[in-house]
Parts: C-alpha cells; structure tokens; sequence
C-alpha cells in the first residue's frame, strides 16, 4: 500500500507546482478548443477544394514559419520573460480563431484565406512551440526530478485533448458546421491566458542580453552542433516528423473516400490517436522513471513504419482506428523522451535556443512531408502514398543505430 501511494504521489509530483498547476488546467481548456479546430478546419478545406495537395498545403503553410524563424525565436525565448511571450501567442491565436470563425460563418470562406489565416498562425506557433517547451523548467521551479513528469503531464494533457476535441469537433460539424467550432475554440483561449496572469514568478535571470542577438543564435548553433548525441536526437525527430507525422495529413481522405466513414469517421480516427498518445504519456508518468530511456526511445519508433503500412492497407474503419491507437502511443512516447532527454541535458541559459531547434525539427519538417505526402497523393492515392511513408520509418531505424549509436545508450 505505502509503495503503491509512493507511486501515485510520484506519478503527479509536478501538479503539486502552483504555477505548472494553473497552467495544466488553462491548457486543457484551450487544448480541447485547438484540437476541434483543427478537425473541423482540415474538413472544411477538403469539401471545399477535394484535393489532397491542398491539405498538405494548409499544413504547410501553418508550419512554414516554424522552419523558417523557430531556430531565432529561441534567441526571443532566451532574452524576454516567457510568460510575456506566451501571453502575446495565445491572445494572437484567439484574434485569429475569431477572424476564421466570423468568415466560414458569413459563408465568404475561400481556401486562400485558410492559407492566410494559417500561415499567420504559424508564426505564433513558431514562438509559442519552443516558448511552452522552455517555460516548464520555470513552472516546476527548476526541479529537475519533477521535469520528466511535468513534460509526460503536459503531454498527458495534450493527448486528453486530442482524444475530446476531435470527437467533440466531428459532433459540432455534423451538426452545426465548422464556423461553431472556430467560435468555440476562440472563446477557449482565455482559459489559458488567466492562468498565466495569475502565476507567482520570480524574475528572469536572461543571461543572453548581455551578448547580441546574431551571437546568441551563433552560440545555440555551435553547441548543438558540438553536442553529436543532442544533434542526433533533433535530426532524428525532423525525419519522423517529416515521414511519419506528414502521413497524417491523409486521415481526412482515409475516413471519406477509402473507410467512407464521413466527418464523425474522421473525428474518430483523430480520436483513437489521442487514446493511443494518453496511454503512452500515463505509461510515462507512471513508469517512465523506471525506463531506460535511450532503449524506449529506439523501441518505440520500430512500431512507426509497421503501422502506417498497415493503415495504408486497411479498408476496416475499427481495424484503423487500433492502428491509430498504435500510432499514437509510439508518436507520444519518443517525443516525451525525446523533449526530456533534451531538456535533461542542456544548460538553461541555452535552454531556449536548443529547445528551438527541438521545435524546429519537429514543426518545421513536419509541413515538408505533409506537402510532399500530399502531393504524392494525388498522383498514386492515399493508401499507395502512406505505406510509402511507412516504409521510409522503417528505413530510418538503420540510419538512428549507424549514425547516433550513443543515444541508445542515454538514461
């Protein structure tokens, strides 16, 4: 009993933080919000245009930014409060949350102000991504033996989300059409802005004022590049993202025109995503102190490859929503490792610049393979074109155990 309580206690250390606590329950709001936005945008784009290019095009143009400008962001990270920052993000998303909303309701949506709306988007995403990653160390008051479980909480809490929003999003469209559920999402966002404005934080210690901006990025980059384990843990998650991650942008066609399952199918499919990412992330706060963490890592991205070809292959809705359960686990789990791995082993004063770069390999080559997957979609299906993608997961197994053997080897 006293072990099993021990287990329980540990398992949510993180929460007993103030400011990581307000922040975990205004992000769940938000977090709902964002994810029945994001369903109801993705179908919106597909009725309106029916082509796969264009969904890889909004992906695209949401996450050019985070290519182009988060590796700088990180040097804006490490010279001004964060909280400010996120302050600044999140307000920006709700401006233009109510923007798209206001458009698709007076029925004057077009696909170019999607992109519009999306690349704007983008560059708060660009900010806010590496901003959130950085600000946790601050939330659980430097206490690096909670940080593992506050980052597995977050993405605990993301991956709730994932599994409400899509499912709440998919009911609202059915019923309603997409412009509610922007509105929705808009009104979400001051969840999260209240609780930043109600943290207690001492003031920042932003060490990179004293040198020039262009020297702080010159700073992050000499260090990641001097630093071969940290360097392979960024370039293996910009593959992933771009083979892996950039499949996903194919749900909404899977669900209309192979599983024939509509709006509700793909709210569904979104959904058994999230139940697979929330396991990992509990398997993570439960377990995850326990774990070798350089093994879990490499065991968890051998399932990626196997499971988007078995999607390609399915025509059963049930049989592809226990694929996505698959995907979303091994997704969630070596990102959380990932993320910890990275903030373990780097200095704050550079926290920002590195975690950048995390974001950077994540976000911004994310949007290179979702357009390119979309694309090639178009030419030779959706099913062709993501067992391709798995196929090149599985190829990357070789390349992460040739190139950066050490990572194995990381507690």
């Amino acid at each position: 009993m006293t072990s099993a309580a021990s287990t329980w206690g540990r398992a949510f250390s993180a929460l007993s933080h103030r400011n990581f606590r307000l922040f975990f329950f205004g992000q769940l709001v938000s977090l709902v919000g964002s994810w029945m936005q994001s369903t109801a945008l993705q179908w919106l784009v597909y009725n309106l245009t029916g082509s796969q290019t264009s969904l890889g095009l909004v992906t695209f143009a949401n996450f050019l930014p985070v290519l182009l400008f988060s590796l700088f962001m990180g040097v804006l990270i490490d010279r001004f409060p964060r909280r400010r920052l996120l302050l600044f993000t999140q307000t920006w998303f709700m401006v233009l949350a109510v923007l798209l909303a206001a458009l698709t309701w007076a029925g004057v949506i077009r696909f170019w102000h999607i992109l519009v709306l999306s690349l704007l988007l983008g560059f708060g995403n660009a900010l806010d991504m590496p901003g959130r990653q950085a600000f946790v160390v601050e939330m659980v008051d430097d206490d690096k033996d909670d940080l593992l479980n506050a980052i597995s909480l977050n993405s605990t809490l993301f991956n709730l989300a994932r599994i409400i929003g899509p499912g709440i999003g998919g009911v609202v469209v059915a019923a309603l059409g997409e412009a509610p559920a922007f509105a929705i999402n808009a009104l979400t966002f001051l969840a999260i802005i209240v609780s930043l404005l109600l943290m207690h934080l001492p003031p920042p210690a932003l060490e990179a004022r004293a040198e020039a901006p262009l020297r702080n990025l010159k700073q992050g980059l000499a260090y990641l590049l001097r630093q071969h384990t940290i360097l392979g843990l960024v370039t293996m998650v910009a593959l992933f993202s771009m083979a892996g991650f950039g499949a996903l942008t194919l749900l909404p066609v899977f669900a209309k025109d192979i599983l024939h399952t509509g709006a509700q199918g793909f709210g569904n499919l979104m959904a058994a995503q999230g139940v697979g990412a929330l396991a990992g992330a509990l398997s993570l706060i439960f377990l995850g102190e326990r774990w070798h963490k350089g093994r879990a890592l490499l065991a968890n991205r051998l399932f990626i490859g196997p499971a988007l070809m078995s999607l390609a292959l399915s025509r059963s809705p049930s049989v592809s929503m226990a694929l996505m359960v698959v995907l979303g686990y091994t997704f969630t789990t070596q990102l959380v490792l990932t993320n910890t791995l990275i903030q373990t082993l780097v200095p704050d004063a550079l926290r920002g610049r590195v975690m950048s770069a995390y974001t950077w390999a994540l976000g911004g080559f994310y949007p290179v393979g979702s357009l390119a997957i979309g694309a090639l979609g178009d030419h030779i299906g959706a099913p062709a074109t993501a067992f391709l993608a798995g196929a090149v997961c599985a190829g990357l197994i070789a390349l992460n155990l040739a190139a950066f053997p050490k990572m194995q080897r990381l507690r």
